[in-house]
C-alpha cells in the first residue's frame, strides 16, 4: 500500500496559496483533514457562529476538492486519540501543517510531532499566517521588539516580494488522494446554525481606509478579519493589496504580526499583565457593573451601541472597540481579564493575540500601551466620530426614550479615581 501525506489544514480554509498545502501536494499522494478539536468545542455555545462558519468553509473546501477525485477527511474528537486513530487506518509518509502561535496549539503540536516522531512519522510545519513570523523580526540584540513603531519599521525594511509571493497550490490538487468521503453534518458535531452571519469581504473602500476607518455609521470596512483568523483568504494576497491601495491598511495588518510575535514570546500575557509594575493592580471585581457593560446599559450611548452591536452580530467597530475597553477598565476599573473573556466568547473574528495585546493596551499594561493617564471620554467620541448619532441611533434602540439609563458613573469622577488609582498603585 502506498504512503500518503496528510494535510491537516486549521487556521488556513483554503485551497488558494496555501503554503503548507503546496509543499504536502508537491510530496506527493496528499489526503487533506480537518479535526473538530473536543478540547475547544467543548467550552462553546451550541449555536456558536465561528463554529457554523468553519463548517460552510469546510463544505466548500470538500466540495472543491470533489472537483479532483478527492475530499476533505472531517475528524471530531481529541486530536491525539484522532491521530492513533488516523495511523490505525491509513500508511502515512508525513503530517503537514501550517504553523499556530498561540500557546495552546504550541503544546499540541508539539505532543503530536512526539507522538509521529516515534512512529517514525515526520511532523513537517510551515510558515503560512504571517509575513514574518518567530525570530525573523528582532532587534540587534536579537530580543524581540516590544514597541510597535521601530518592529514596523523593521518589517518595512526587510519586506520584499518573494515574502508575499503567492504559493500555487491550487495547480497541483490533482495530486490529492483520490477518495469519496462523506462530510459530517453540522448537528453529528452537536452544534446548530446561528443567526449571525459573517460578511463577506467588501475592499471597495480601501484606498480610502485612513480616512473613514474611525467612524462606524459609515460601515466601509472590509470586514477581512474573519477571513484572515480563519484562513479563508491569505495574508500574502491582503499585503499584496495594502501596498497597492493604503499604508494605514498595512499598518494594521503589521499591528496584526506585531501582536502574534508578542503572544510568541511572552505567552504569559494571556492571563498576566505585560508590565510587571502593573501586575498585581486591586482591579474592582464588581459583577453588577461588570454586566451592565456586557448588556450595554451603562448610559454612554456610544459604549452601549457597541455593546449592543456586538452582542447582536458578533462584530463591533474597532473605533468603538477601543472606547468600550478604555469604559471598563478606566472608568469602571474593572479587570481587563473580564473585558477579554467576554469579547473571546462574542467576537467573530475572535484572534487570541490581538485580543488580549488590545486589551492589555486599552488598560496600559501592555507592551507599547497607551499610558494610563489617557482616558477616552466616551462623549467627546460621539461629537468626533457618530457627531449625527447615526451609529448610536442604529444599535441603541431606546437611545431616545425615558427607559435609558442614566450614565452609571460621573466621567469627570470617574477620570480622577483612575488617575488616583494608578498613581497609587504604582508607586
Amino acid at each position: 500500500m502506498e504512503k500518503i501525506q496528510l494535510f491537516w489544514f486549521r487556521r488556513d480554509l483554503r485551497l488558494k496559496d496555501n503554503h503548507g498545502l503546496y509543499r504536502a501536494l508537491k510530496a506527493g499522494n496528499v489526503l487533506p483533514i480537518f479535526i473538530f478539536d473536543t478540547d475547544i468545542l467543548e467550552a462553546l455555545p451550541k449555536n456558536d457562529a465561528r463554529v457554523g462558519f468553519i463548517y460552510k468553509q469546510l463544505k466548500l473546501l470538500h466540495e472543491q476538492l470533489s472537483e479532483v477525485g478527492s475530499g476533505l477527511l472531517v475528524k471530531y474528537g481529541a486530536v491525539a486519540q484522532v491521530f492513533e486513530e488516523l495511523l490505525a487506518t491509513h500508511q502515512i509518509a508525513a503530517v503537514h501543517t501550517n504553523i499556530d502561535y498561540e500557546p495552546y496549539a504550541i503544546a499540541r503540536d508539539k505532543n503530536i510531532a512526539s507522538f509521529l516522531q516515534k512512529q517514525g512519522i515526520a511532523f513537517h510545519t510551515y510558515k503560512d499566517q504571517v509575513i514574518f513570523h518567530e525570530d525573523e523580526i528582532l532587534k540587534a540584540d536579537g530580543k524581540p521588539y516590544t514597541v510597535y513603531t521601530p518592529y514596523k519599521n523593521k518589517w518595512l525594511a526587510k519586506l520584499s516580494e518573494k515574502d508575499y509571493k503567492a504559493h500555487p497550490s491550487k495547480a497541483y490538487l490533482n495530486n490529492c488522494y483520490k477518495i469519496r468521503l462523506p462530510l459530517l453534518e453540522l448537528s453529528e458535531l452537536g452544534f446548530k446554525p446561528s443567526a449571525q452571519v459573517v460578511h463577506p469581504i467588501q475592499d471597495a473602500y480601501l484606498d480610502k481606509y485612513d480616512q473613514i476607518r474611525d467612524f462606524p455609521a459609515l460601515d466601509q470596512t472590509s470586514y477581512a478579519s474573519v477571513h484572515l483568523r480563519f484562513g479563508t483568504i491569505s495574508v500574502r494576497e491582503r499585503v499584496r493589496l495594502a501596498l497597492e491601495t493604503n499604508a494605514t491598511y498595512l499598518s494594521e495588518l503589521i499591528w496584526r504580526e506585531f501582536f502574534m510575535q508578542i503572544l510568541y514570546h511572552f505567552p504569559h500575557t494571556t492571563t498576566q499583565a505585560f508590565k510587571k509594575p502593573y501586575a498585581h493592580l486591586p482591579w474592582r471585581h464588581d459583577e453588577a457593573d461588570f454586566k451592565k457593560w456586557c448588556a450595554g446599559e451603562t448610559g454612554y450611548p456610544l459604549v452601549d451601541a457597541g455593546m449592543r452591536q456586538l452582542n447582536k452580530t458578533g462584530y463591533i467597530h474597532n473605533r468603538v472597540r477601543m472606547v468600550c475597553a478604555s469604559f471598563l477598565c478606566k472608568h469602571l476599573l474593572i479587570d481587563w481579564r473580564w473585558g477579554e473573556a467576554y469579547f473571546a466568547k462574542k467576537l467573530l473574528d475572535f484572534d487570541l493575540a490581538a485580543n488580549v495585546g488590545n486589551w492589555q493596551w486599552a488598560a496600559s499594561t501592555g507592551c507599547d500601551a497607551v499610558p494610563y493617564f489617557r482616558i477616552f471620554n466616551p462623549t467627546t467620541q460621539i461629537q468626533k466620530f457618530d457627531k449625527d448619532l447615526k451609529y448610536i441611533r442604529t444599535w441603541v434602540s431606546d437611545f431616545d426614550q425615558l427607559t435609558y439609563p442614566q450614565p452609571m458613573v460621573d466621567h469627570k469622577q470617574a477620570r480622577e479615581r483612575c488617575l488616583h488609582f494608578f498613581k497609587t498603585h504604582l508607586t
